[in-house]
């Protein structure tokens, strides 16, 4: 596993690269290591080389790893995949970030299972930029209402969009697709000023995080360029 460590470094890389070549500011993309289905020991390796965020879609595979893994101090939890109203208290209680979130429902739910004395948890809304039948997410049109509505919630930030993209897309259109996001991101912020800071787009992955960073990334979502091909068939990396 000392690849991990090397892994890191390269698309720590390739992030600071495509950076520069979109003439933004050094350090403005972070790197979100996507860890499901991975063993705790290879998370610690990551930690260990310099990593600090890691991005969960299971619940109780996460609960595992924030146990196993709670003498490093340094580690941010994100939750990354769909979640479902009865797991919200634990990810309230749990995780900094959650990027998945595309309803009301889940974003007050969140709210109010915050426990006192942390602080807001940071939200992304999920969007279905695609409009894939098979993808989890909100529409463009439910966006600004969304955004109205979950600006109010107490214990919650508001901080930006996440997409998954049709892989199967063009270069171009996929391009496209990361250019729809950060728009829709732009208006909103112009829109609804008061809904909360509004500083981050959470898209691109291990095949296309230098698309993704030259239309805006802030957050890229990386997993089997940093450890491997999974045995999952399932992607968000």
């Amino acid at each position: 596993m000392s690849s991990i460590a090397d892994n890191i470094g390269s698309v720590t890389r390739r992030i600071q690269k495509a950076t520069l070549k979109a003439g933004r500011d050094p350090g403005s993309v972070r790197l979100l290591a996507v860890s499901k289905t991975r063993q705790p020991d290879e998370l610690r390796v990551a930690a260990n080389a310099g990593q600090v965020a890691f991005g969960e879609n299971y619940l109780q595979e996460a609960l595992d790893k924030i146990e196993a893994l709670k003498d490093l101090n340094q580690i941010e939890w994100h939750f990354i995949g769909p979640i479902q109203s009865n797991k919200t208290r634990q990810i309230a209680e749990m995780f900094a970030w959650v990027h998945s979130v595309d309803r009301l429902k889940i974003a007050r739910r969140l709210s109010e299972q915050r426990p006192p004395g942390l602080p807001p948890l940071n939200l992304c809304l999920q969007v279905n930029i695609n409009d894939e039948d098979s993808k989890s997410g909100c529409t463009l049109s439910e966006l600004p209402e969304l955004v109205d509505e979950i600006g109010d919630l107490p214990n919650v930030k508001l901080r930006g969009l996440m997409a998954i993209p049709d892989p199967d897309q063009s270069e171009a259109d996929l391009r496209m697709s990361f250019r729809k996001l950060a728009n829709t991101l732009r208006e909103l912020k112009r829109a609804s000023p008061e809904a909360g800071p509004m500083d981050t787009l959470s898209m691109g992955m291990s095949d296309d995080l230098e698309i993704a960073i030259a239309e805006g990334a802030t957050w890229v979502r990386v997993g089997t360029a940093l450890f491997g091909a999974r045995p999952s068939k399932h992607s968000q990396s």
